[in-house]
């Protein structure tokens, strides 16, 4: 199956890049290229590509208005492009609906493995990234963290608690199985389970309800 591709940035070689590395790929089609927030709706809209590729920081719209109109009913899933260096609205660009989070400087490989995971319906948060999420939350003032009450965690067993604490951190199915020293397939039951206890939409929101229920808190890189 070809996995359908829509890719937005205002910088047009990282643009073009990313789509060419993408279009070379024999199971990824990209469908159109955008240079700002709007173009990027409209391509959506118009060819309901699987994978969006948003630049958090786009004129006319920004990627994470862009984000939160073609995630919606029916919407498109999408994976947000960041320097970091210079980008704020990471938490905000996750509760807009994003299933994926990378800087600009991801080698090729893992581009392509994120628009697999995306498009499969999982999500991905890479380590890096995941940390400095975790750091730029906590160091918000509480008024601002909108934290959530942790009771809802009580649901969980002890090893689903350390499942989320995993996750939280941007680790793989298979470093959670390392680390846990169970299969895969055990992961894959726990991770089931931590969202549909919390009642979470994929790994992205585990992120975000990690550190808003205080599981998690800033560690060094």
């Amino acid at each position: 199956m070809t996995i359908r591709v829509v890719v937005a940035d205002d910088q047009e070689l990282v643009r073009s890049g990313f789509a060419m590395i993408l279009g070379a790929q024999p199971d990824i089609e990209v469908l159109a290229e955008a240079g700002d927030g709007a173009q990027a709706v409209e391509a959506v809209r118009a060819l309901r590509p699987d994978v969006a590729l948003l630049d958090v920081r786009m004129p006319v719209l920004d990627g994470i208005e862009a984000c939160r109109v073609i995630t919606g009913p029916d919407g498109c899933r999408a994976i947000m492009l960041t320097t970091f260096d210079s980008d704020e609205y990471v938490y905000e660009a996750l509760h807009a609906g994003a299933s994926g989070f990378l800087l600009k400087d991801v080698r090729r490989d893992d581009l392509v493995h994120a628009v697999r995971v995306v498009a499969a319906g999982d999500s991905l948060v890479a380590p890096s990234v995941a940390r400095r999420l975790i750091a730029e939350y906590t160091s918000r003032p509480p008024v601002d963290r909108r934290v959530r009450r942790a009771e809802p965690l009580d649901a969980l067993t002890a090893r689903e608690r350390e499942t989320l604490l995993h996750l939280a951190r941007g680790r793989s199915n298979a470093e959670i199985a390392a680390a846990l020293v169970v299969s895969e397939h055990t992961v894959k039951t726990h991770v089931g389970n931590v969202l549909s206890k919390l009642g979470l939409r994929d790994r992205v929101q585990a992120v975000i309800c990690a550190y808003e229920t205080g599981l998690v808190s800033p560690f060094p890189d």
